[in-house]
């Protein structure tokens, strides 16, 4: 079984991005030890809006050292940087021309986009609308069985199946039908100063987002200010209680406990006290990973030679699956010894 899976450059990975996406991903592969998994640096879907380049480098070592400090086993798995593999974009140009400009305008992801930038009266830019073709071309490349996603990749991922099969049916069996896996509880982790939204790098205040890289004292400072509710009750309800139901969830993956478990060990208890021990937990859980990513960020050099072996694997799977593809349009290719 092959996963694959990327993440876009930032460097500040937060809680979100580590108990929704990269934790599961590690927790799949020890579930599947015979399996085999590509994670790579989607940094060219970091450039649909405007970006800082200088940020944009760092943020990908970033990622590869955030991978690194929560087990990826790199003599087992892949993990490369998708720009600098030339592949993805050439099958993106061509799975672009096999796909309906109407199947692209339906993405929700896109029309919430485009609101928020008229609304900001910003222009919209061609990416927008065009990477999830490169999203399903970085997927299709690899054969993957199994794409992790949070909950808003899903509709991108049932894309890439559309693309797939339509190609499939035009030019015969070229590209294998991937499957998109969520995490049942906390495939999207919320805003601490606002629970009725996602968790975001992109989010004009910081201060309800932690960070992988946040001290223990800034950890225990924002959880101690998160935004609840008028109650007294610790039960999961994410309508009426959108504030308490994050925590409960932040705690459960941060300990490994179920969130019923939690409702009764916390009866009856304050939301000072609720608040203090998700605090504790979720410092215990980031001090390692903490310390692990800033030793890795200590050695580019290391960190290079990690993303040039991966390049090369990955360049051995997706250029002969590239091949195939371009033989099947009708393209006259060189021999490989040319």
């Amino acid at each position: 079984m092959r996963f694959l899976s990327g993440i876009q450059p930032t460097a500040k990975l937060h809680i979100g991005n580590y108990l929704g996406a990269i934790k599961l991903w590690i927790e799949e592969l020890r579930n599947n030890p015979d399996s085999e998994a590509i994670f790579f640096v989607a940094d060219y879907h970091a450039i649909t809006v405007p970006h800082d380049p200088t940020s944009l480098k760092e943020g990908i070592f970033h990622i590869v050292a955030a991978y690194l400090a929560a087990g990826l086993d790199v003599k087992k798995h892949t993990i490369f940087v998708q720009s600098q593999n030339p592949d993805h974009t050439e099958a993106a140009w061509i799975l672009l021309t096999q796909t309906p400009i109407g199947w692209l305008e339906r993405m929700t992801q896109y029309k919430d986009k485009v609101k928020k930038l008229r609304e900001e009266k910003k222009s919209i830019g061609t990416g927008l609308l065009c990477y999830p073709v490169l999203m399903a071309a970085d997927i299709l490349l690899y054969d993957a069985d199994i794409v992790p996603v949070g909950e808003d990749q899903v509709q991108h991922v049932e894309l890439t199946q559309e693309i797939a099969r339509r190609i499939n049916q035009r030019y015969g069996e070229i590209f294998k039908i991937p499957q998109y896996k969520v995490r049942k509880v906390g495939a999207r982790i919320k805003d601490l100063a606002d629970p009725t939204k996602k968790m975001s790098k992109s989010s004009p205040s910081y201060k309800g987002v932690i960070f992988l890289t946040d001290d223990d004292d800034t950890i225990r400072k924002k959880i101690t200010r998160a935004v609840t509710d008028s109650e007294k009750a610790i039960r999961y309800d994410p309508v009426k209680k959108p504030g308490i139901s994050n925590l409960l969830v932040i705690l459960s993956l941060a300990t490994g406990k179920e969130i019923a478990t939690l409702q009764k060990e916390y009866e009856g208890a304050s939301y000072a006290r609720f608040k203090q021990d998700v605090a504790d937990a979720v410092i215990e859980m980031i001090r390692p990973l903490r310390k692990k990513i800033n030793e890795y960020l200590s050695d580019k050099t290391y960190l290079n030679k990690i993303l040039a072996e991966g390049l090369e694997k990955a360049k051995e799977l997706s250029s002969t699956k590239l091949r195939l593809l371009k033989e099947r349009l009708g393209y006259p290719l060189p021999k490989k010894n040319q």
